[in-house]
This record gives structure tokens, C-alpha cells and sequence, in this order.
């Protein structure tokens, strides 16, 4: 970054032009990603890492809007995607012609209108209280699409199946056009993101997380800006919840939706990073390859003697373990960690 320095000012203080560097490095890494892996990627990396990974670091983008920068617990991350697939579902099926755009945006907005109601008891309650209200939303949500037929359009399955995959005439149904397809969305999404916490909005949401009562007081209007980051997150996980289910699983139940899926979301931000955009990814790239690693340890080093239920559980002990190290030790996850590295690779042979 280059540094201008202009005339002295009445008092003074030299003024300084900072000038901003295009991000080649970011420009690179979407030209490869929207080029080259879908024309090198066989199916399976793209049905089995790569979809899933884009999914999740959107999904907890959406929950890092609200627990990370805003200071607001929720377990309840799964049943917002609940919402905004079978909403999409329902407006694909219910309104004809309607775009896939569109329907995935619409999904969002009922998500974040019921965002916007569950995050209603913000005003008065937060910390463990405000995870037990999420957690009662989470439950509620899935008892709805499991108990009303009409959501799933009174199938015998109980299931909702994905949609002909279609944007201005292109059949998207392939591993390369799904990939695509959340690609653009987690690309544009992420992107208005960054813009987000960059504004006012985003300068508010972090006062609230750092001391709500002090934010009160320089005149911003705590209410209105938590319940504002409970739609918006409940947008991103609706969002996310619809290409969950079309882009990925191809059909979904509530039960894909569980509360399970709600605590992998919330791994994802704390392993990776609160208060991070970045941090989503690197969350979720260890979510989606920990059990892949964790099979080829398996199937290669150990013979293939260790079944899958006790590969899951080894699993689940050392997402345990990681979560207590990064909640103790380094609070702002893998993303820091990365951070620090590189800055002693830069600072090296000396100490950093």
C-alpha cells in the first residue's frame, strides 16, 4: 500500500492519501474458482467437498452476522434453513414461472420475517437465556415442517426433492451447474457481506456485541439494530438452507435440518473465526475434509479395522477437544491463527 503525503493542513498534521490496491490475490482465486474447477473437478469433488463446503461457509456467515459481529447466541441455525428451503420449495412449486433466483430470494425473506419474530425476545433477554430461546425455535420450526403436510405438498415421503435447476435457459441439473450455482450466490452474498460490516450497520452491530449498554447510551437504537441482525441472518441461512437442499442433497425432510446441523454451524464459526468473513471458510473447509482425513487415516494407516461409527465418534471428541483449545486459548479461531502465522513467516529467521 502506498502513502501520499500532501501539504500540511492549518494545524499542522500532515494529511495522508492512502491508495487502495486491487485484490489480485481474491481475483485470481474467483477466476480459478469459477473457471477452472468446474472444467478439472469430476463429480465427485463437486457433489461431495466442494458443494457442501460453499453451503456451510454460507450458513455460517449468516450465524457469524449474528453471534460474531452482533453478540447474539443462537443454536437455532438449522431451523432458519429449514425455513428458507421449504419456503423456496413452495414458492417454486405454488407460483409457475417463477425465476430460481427469485425463489431462492424469496426463501430468504420468509426466513428473515421469521428471524425477525424469534429475535423479538433480544430486547429484553441475551446470553444463555437468548441460546434457550433459539434452541425452542429450532425444535419449533422442525416440529412445523414435519407436522403440517402442506409444506411438503402432502407427500407420503414427508420429503420435499429439488426442482428442474434452470437460469436463463441453462439446465443447471449437472455437478458443474450446481456448483456454479452456489458458487455465484455464496460469491454475491459474501460480497454484500463485507460491504455490510464495512457500514454503519455493521459499526453498530459491533458496539452492541461490545458493550450494549454503552451503545445505548451514544444514542444507537440497540432493539431495532438486534432484531435487524436476527433477519439478516435468518436471510443468509435461508438462503443457504434452499441450496442445502436443491444444490446438494437433491431431496430434504425436516429432519435434514436437525439440530445437529445447527451445532456443525456453530462449530463452523468458532473453529473458524467470530467476527470474521474469512473465518466461515476456514471453518468450513475443516468441517467438510476433517471426516474425509479422518476416513483415509481409516481405510490407509490403520487397515480399514476401524468401522464408521467409531470414526464419527473420534469425530465428535476432537471437534470437542478443538472447540474447549480455540474457546480457551485463541477465542478468534483458525483465521487468527493463520494470521499470526503469516506474519511470522514474514518476520523470519528473526522472532516474531
Amino acid at each position: 500500500m502506498t502513502t501520499t503525503h500532501l501539504p500540511a493542513s492549518h494545524d499542522g498534521a500532515p494529511l495522508e492519501l492512502q491508495e487502495r490496491r486491487a485484490p489480485w490475490p481474491l481475483a485470481i482465486l474467483l477466476a480459478v474458482a469459477f473457471v477452472l474447477v468446474p472444467w478439472l473437478g469430476d463429480d465427485y469433488w463437486l457433489n461431495a467437498i466442494l458443494i457442501p463446503f460453499l453451503v456451510l461457509s454460507l450458513a455460517g456467515l449468516g450465524l457469524n452476522l449474528l453471534t460474531g459481529y452482533t453478540g447474539q447466541t443462537s443454536v437455532g441455525a438449522a431451523g432458519f434453513m429449514a425455513v428458507g428451503a421449504f419456503a423456496s420449495y413452495g414458492l417454486l412449486l405454488r407460483v409457475p414461472g417463477l425465476p430460481l433466483p427469485l425463489a431462492l430470494a424469496g426463501g430468504g425473506a420468509i426466513a428473515a420475517a421469521v428471524g425477525l419474530v424469534f429475535g423479538i425476545p433480544s430486547n429484553r433477554i441475551k446470553g444463555f437465556y437468548l441460546m434457550v430461546t433459539t434452541l425452542a425455535a429450532q425444535f419449533f420450526l422442525e416440529w412445523v415442517f414435519t407436522k403440517f403436510p402442506w409444506f411438503y405438498n402432502h407427500a407420503s415421503s414427508g420429503t420435499i426433492s429439488a426442482p428442474r435447476l434452470e437460469l436463463f435457459g441453462l439446465d443447471l441439473h449437472a455437478p458443474a451447474g450446481r456448483y456454479l450455482l452456489v458458487l455465484g450466490c455464496v460469491t454475491l452474498l459474501t460480497w454484500m457481506a463485507v460491504n455490510l460490516v464495512r457500514s454503519q450497520i455493521g459499526r453498530n452491530w459491533m458496539a452492541i456485541r461490545d458493550m450494549d449498554t454503552a451503545a445505548a447510551v451514544i444514542g444507537i437504537p440497540v432493539d431495532g439494530y438486534k432484531r435487524l441482525a436476527f433477519a439478516v441472518s435468518s436471510f443468509y441461512l435461508g438462503v443457504a438452507g434452499a441450496l442445502w437442499a436443491f444444490a446438494y442433497l437433491g431431496t430434504a425432510s425436516a429432519g435434514s435440518f436437525d439440530i445437529n446441523r445447527s451445532f456443525q454451524i456453530l462449530f463452523i464459526i468458532i473453529i473458524g473465526g467470530m467476527g470474521s468473513i474469512a473465518g466461515n471458510f476456514v471453518g468450513a473447509a475443516f468441517i467438510s475434509l476433517l471426516p474425509l482425513l479422518l476416513n483415509q487415516i481409516g481405510q490407509g494407516l490403520l487397515g480399514g479395522n476401524v468401522d464408521a461409527g467409531q470414526l464419527q465418534n473420534l469425530q465428535k471428541i476432537i471437534f470437542g477437544v478443538l472447540i474447549i483449545w480455540f474457546l480457551v486459548k485463541e477465542p478468534e479461531g483458525l483465521i487468527r491463527l493463520l494470521a499470526n502465522l503469516g506474519e511470522r513467516l514474514k518476520a523470519w529467521p528473526l522472532r516474531f
